[in-house]
């Protein structure tokens, strides 16, 4: 099975890339196969808002966007990724997020032509780590993450949640966690 994963956070070998690594290695432990884009490199401008993909179910905003459009076709399981920045997702995850608006139009605009079909084998994960402890971090953003998926046509799979993770280099100490993360990383694909 392949799983196309988003890593979210603007840091290099920070503390998602870390957990999101482990991960991994569960989908392929488990005999899945995983491509992981770091949403950092690539340029994503934000949704204008322009309607042009209510007609075509197509983004007319030429960018890096264009190329996940039809990896995120290709695939029956999605992973998101971000660190929680302010009860919310990164900026880098909430541009994907917004210009899946051109995936919504196909799923609601285009589905009355008959150009949408549903797949309910198709699922979304999301991994997050949080600073804080807060006993509602991770609300605001499970939420967006919810209404991703199911703007584009994918079941909402589950989480895998992790507070109280801040430095750089913490994540990597917290074997425990890490293990939790390839068992989360084996579920998505059995």
């Amino acid at each position: 099975m392949k799983v196309l994963a988003f890593n979210g956070s603007p840091r290099r070998g920070g503390n998602t890339q870390v957990l999101l690594s482990s991960v991994a290695q569960g989908v392929e432990s488990a005999g899945g196969e995983i491509e992981i884009i770091r949403l950092a490199d690539l340029n994503i401008s934000p949704c204008l808002n322009c309607g042009g993909c209510d007609k075509t179910g197509v983004c007319v905003v030429k960018d890096d966007m264009g190329l996940l459009y039809a990896k995120m076709d290709e695939v029956q399981r999605i992973i998101l990724a971000s660190p929680i920045y302010f009860y919310g997702v990164t900026a880098q995850a909430k541009a994907l997020i917004d210009r899946a608006q051109a995936l919504w139009s196909r799923k609601y605009i285009l589905k009355k032509k008959g150009e949408w079909r549903e797949n309910t084998d198709r699922l979304g994960f999301f991994v997050s780590v949080a600073a804080t402890r807060g006993e509602k971090v991770f609300d605001g953003a499970v939420l967006t993450v919810k209404y991703f998926y199911d703007a584009i046509g994918f079941g909402y799979g589950g989480a895998l949640l992790v507070k109280g993770i801040d430095k750089r280099g913490e994540m990597a100490k917290a074997g425990d966690k890490l293990s939790q993360a390839e068992e989360f990383g084996r579920r998505i694909v059995t």
